[in-house]
């Protein structure tokens, strides 16, 4: 028995919010508008119009004929669009021209709005003049436009559908747009399937008729088996963003066409649990908990990002066990945390907040009695990364003396002294700032022990633990006068939202300043990290490269460039790329670039191959002993 034949297939694309980011009249009347008074007015009812054109309140052939009643353009206006559309083809159909370059000629533009300006931006994507169709413009002698021809079928009435009729087509035949004359095609059954385009823009009254809704061109491709751009719609991508990410960093996912979930809180291990199915790239800050048992749902988590300096809050060797790399912003924060513990200082030595709440209860307090400048006192840092090293700059810039102690050899700067003890540092200096990581081996580092050894009247800041300091053993040591004053800004436990009370033996003691984990709070601060951190996550998913992950072998690479980028994360044991290796010759596939990393227990592989090779050998490549993730990039 003889299978029967494959229909030929039709792709009929609407060109206005789908191959074009922008409605085209509406661009085109703004052009000519140009310096006119009442501009603003008239693009309010042309936007409108158009809109109830879209969501079928309108004919299309009412609404284009009102339009074209506001049009006064001529062709140095279209000739402008022109240019303008150049630059605003839909990204997804923009990056996808592989498809049009073998589909080409199945592709047929619909659209309501002219040849003039569509012809020129779709003929550069190798679609033939013959399959455009539009409308067309009148013209007067001096090239103003005058009307357009009525007569043409997409200027009436359900136009598309008559136009479609005309064609007498034989096949399957694709609809993609992003509106009601789009569907009117599939309701008429001319076509076989309608595909709610909403990359651009989302019209409920469609979306809701669409046979499948489609947010990228990538999604079309990928549910067709269609040749594309990536090897994976990126809008199949789930992002979870918790505790307030700053919006430049949704922003950057959103371009790269994620799907996205924002919460402006923390949640708990076992809604974590849940909300983390199906995500593919989580982001949190500092109250988050990331544990195994968490992990252990996350069953297509690719990466994770820590909107922050620390990532003690994350279980990293359960994350680099999963192949999963883990990025951070460690010097994105650092100005901000300096310039607060700067201010604090000051504040401290001058006792300006117990003054204020006097002043504020009516108490005149004018008195200099144990108040002092900064300059000349000796500050002691613990921890001399990256904050702690430019406290240092800032500080002796101050005139202040700077000592600084380390478990790691470090170099001063400047004329910062090396102290050979943390003893020796407490005894020595007027101020003591900790600016430590969130290793547990420094869990209460300043207990009882350590204070009593601080100077009498000396100040204490932390901005950097919650646990680094015994509480109720500073809290006594101001009380009995041992200390001056303290700023604290982290807790060894903290409110997971803004709605849940506070509670600390720090609270209503003098000269002690309490604020809520803020050090890195400010706008350029976040804005930073928001940047920094969605770059790499993004750096990792379009390209593999993990350089500055916390947790996974860092390898920066070549841009991808004619090829398939083979990604293999392993266990870190014997004859793996061997192995790898192995396959690909047993194949025949010739290896353009090949990089490899790998720490005490992790192994990472990047492959850049010909694209000419049997799929077989993907499934060999994921079931390569010692094989934690696989993945293909193009």
């Amino acid at each position: 028995m003889t299978a029967a034949p494959k229909l030929k297939r039709y792709y009929v694309i609407d060109f206005d919010s789908t191959f074009s980011k922008i409605e085209t009249l509406e661009e085109l009347l703004a052009i000519s508008l140009k310096g006119n008074k009442g501009r603003d007015e008239i693009m309010k009812g042309i936007k409108e119009i158009t809109n109830a054109a879209m969501e079928g309140r309108l004919s299309f052939a009412e609404s284009l004929e009102k339009r074209m009643a506001l049009m006064k353009s001529n062709k140095k206006d279209v000739e402008t669009l022109v240019r303008l559309l150049k630059k605003n083809v839909t990204p997804s159909f923009a990056r996808n021209k592989k498809f049009f370059k073998e589909f080409g000629g199945d592709v047929l533009i619909f659209s309501g709005a002219f040849k003039e300006f569509i012809l020129p931006i779709v003929k550069a994507y190798g679609i033939p003049e013959k399959n455009v169709f539009a409308n067309t413009f009148l013209y007067d002698k001096k090239g103003n436009i005058v009307g357009y021809d009525k007569k043409n079928p997409l200027a009436q009435k359900g136009g598309k559908v008559i136009q479609l009729k005309n064609l007498k087509l034989d096949g399957e035949i694709f609809v993609i747009g992003d509106g009601h004359s789009d569907y009117e095609l599939r309701e008429s059954g001319l076509a076989s399937k309608f595909f709610a385009f909403t990359e651009n823009v989302s019209r409920k009254s469609v979306v809701e008729k669409a046979d499948h809704v489609i947010p990228t061109f990538d999604e079309f491709l990928y549910i067709n088996a269609l040749p594309m751009a990536h090897s994976y719609p990126k809008n199949r991508l789930k992002v979870l963003l918790l505790e307030n990410i700053h919006p430049d960093a949704v922003e950057r996912f959103k371009k790269e066409g994620y799907g996205i979930e924002t919460m402006a809180k923390s949640i708990g291990e076992d809604e974590l649990c849940e909300k983390i199915k199906d995500v593919a790239v989580l982001g949190i800050r500092s109250k988050t908990e990331l544990t195994k048992k968490v992990l252990e749902k996350a069953n297509k988590l690719m990466a994770v990002g820590a909107f922050c300096i620390g990532t003690n809050q994350i279980d990293l060797a359960e994350c680099s066990r999963r192949g999963i790399p883990v990025f951070n912003a460690p010097y994105s924060n650092t100005r901000s945390v300096v310039e607060l513990v700067i201010g604090e200082i000051i504040m401290l030595m001058r006792k300006v907040f117990d003054k204020s709440v006097k002043l504020h209860g009516g108490v005149w307090d004018k008195s200099a009695k144990n108040c002092f400048e900064i300059r000349g006192k000796k500050l002691g840092i613990i921890g001399y990364g990256n904050i702690g090293s430019q406290l240092s700059v800032v500080a002796e810039s101050l005139g202040m003396e700077v000592y600084f102690y380390d478990i790691v050899e470090k170099l001063s700067i400047g004329n910062a002294q090396k102290c050979a003890s943390m003893e020796e540092l407490l005894r020595k200096c007027d101020v003591v700032a900790v600016h430590v990581d969130g290793q547990p081996r420094n869990k209460n580092i300043i207990s009882e022990r350590e204070l009593a050894m601080m100077k009498d009247g000396s100040l204490l800041l932390n901005l950097s633990r919650g646990f680094v300091i015994d509480i109720p053993a500073l809290a006594k040591s101001i009380k009995s006068g041992k200390l001056a004053g303290a700023a604290i800004d982290v807790y060894p436990r903290e409110p997971k939202s803004n709605d849940e009370k506070f509670a600390s033996e720090l609270q209503n003691l003098p000269n002690v300043i309490l604020s809520p984990h803020i050090g890195g709070s400010t706008e350029e601060a976040q804005k930073n990290i928001g940047e920094f951190v969605s770059s790499k996550i993004v750096d990792f998913i379009n390209a593999g490269n993990t350089y500055l992950s916390v947790n996974i072998p860092n390898i920066q690479l070549p841009a991808l460039k004619d090829a398939h980028r083979f990604i293999h994360i392993h266990h870190n044991s014997p004859g793996v790329l061997a192995h790898i290796n192995g396959v690909l010759a047993k194949h025949k596939i010739n290896i353009l670039g090949q990089y490899l990393k790998t720490d005490e227990t992790i192994g990472y592989v990047i492959t850049d191959v010909s694209k000419e090779y049997d799929n077989a050998v993907i499934n060999e490549l994921k079931n390569v002993p010692h094989t934690i993730k696989f993945r293909v990039l193009y």
